[in-house]
């Protein structure tokens, strides 16, 4: 059950990056000029039939960003209580203190009238909460709890871990060129200008580039380190599987970015490419982890699993079999 709370919240993060992106896709940020009362009211209280124009996006925003808020509290009590993992424990008060940053933050937001440095941090910080409870579903799911023989590859863990950081820089220069308003600074693709190159500069022009330039550069580091799994690790399917999808995902995050340049920022496929690009980044997450799982057992070794929460983790998969002593089984290899 604890896992698959965690892919809830995950899930509904996604859901929430959605609706941040709808909010500033539409322009909609001081659709609501107050905080945290919408129009002086409650902001559970606040009538459905003043849901109109942008205070729908807004105000919706708001109440998804509370609901994953009240989830994450409930996460990280129940990680807490029945992880025996310390720094499990200290993830889930993590993941909690940042999406209580995350609402100060995009109170600020409102308060001082979108300033593009709070609004990108706001941005960023989303995109790291998002990454907490992804990485969260992943360290409670039953393959990590009770999977043996990891893979010990320096190189992968470099190179992986070289790839989610600048995947992660391209989402940051990403969201600055989103709240400084140069998203069509350069109005054509792929020339610019109609050139390979600028032909003329000036701050947004430059910052669009460079947000051009970072998608090659984590488009290759992506192909990199796919490639060295499927040449490496193919038979590792929870190396292989992600690497396949995260291929896939950057491809349709080029076509997306494409489309927003040409279709002149349309709202549905503006907010589908940060959705998009916060998928590709939890999936490069996801193959940086397991490369690095063999670090976490050696840490995890020979802690007191609780049984319930063994059992309820061994419910998802069939070729699992608890046996009557399989808790220092899992024990012994988590």
């Amino acid at each position: 059950m604890l896992h698959r709370f965690a892919k809830l919240v995950a899930g509904c993060t996604v859901f929430l990056v959605l609706a941040g992106s709808l909010v500033t896709s539409t322009g909609s940020g001081l659709s609501v000029p107050d905080w945290p009362t919408t129009y002086g009211w409650n902001m559970f209280t606040f009538p459905p039939s003043k849901w109109v124009g942008g205070v729908f996006y807004e105000h919706g925003h708001r109440l998804i960003a509370s609901t994953v808020g009240f989830l994450t509290i409930v996460l990280a009590a129940w990680l807490w209580r029945r992880d025996p993992r310390r720094w499990m424990k200290r993830l889930g008060g993590a993941a909690l203190g940042a999406v209580i940053l995350q609402g100060v933050l995009g109170g600020l937001t409102v308060l001082f009238l979108l300033p593009a440095p709070v609004s990108t941090a706001h941005a960023s910080l989303a995109e790291i909460f998002f990454c907490m409870t992804v990485a969260i579903a992943l360290f409670t799911s039953p393959g990590w709890l009770q999977g043996d023989g990891q893979v010990d590859d320096a190189m992968l863990r470099r190179v992986a871990t070289t790839t989610t950081v600048l995947i992660y820089i391209q989402i940051l220069l990403g969201a600055t060129m989103r709240h400084v308003g140069a998203g069509l600074a350069i109005p054509d693709f792929p020339l610019m200008f109609g050139h390979i190159v600028p032909d003329h500069w000036d701050p947004k022009i430059a910052i669009h580039f460079a947000h051009r330039t970072g998608a090659l550069v984590a488009t290759l580091a992506i192909l990199a380190t796919s490639a060295y799994v499927w040449s490496h690790h193919a038979e590792r399917h929870e190396l292989s599987r992600p690497s396949a999808l995260i291929v896939v995902l950057v491809f349709v995050q080029i076509a997306l970015g494409a489309m927003t340049v040409l279709s002149r920022r349309d709202v549905s496929v503006n907010s589908a490419h940060v959705v998009c690009g916060a998928l590709v980044l939890a999936t490069s997450l996801v193959i940086t982890l397991q490369s690095w799982r063999v670090r976490f057992a050696k840490v995890d070794h020979g802690l007191p699993w609780d049984h319930d929460v063994l059992r309820d983790h061994a419910r998802l998969i069939d070729e699992v079999r608890l046996k009557p002593d399989a808790t220092n089984t899992f024990g012994a290899h988590a």
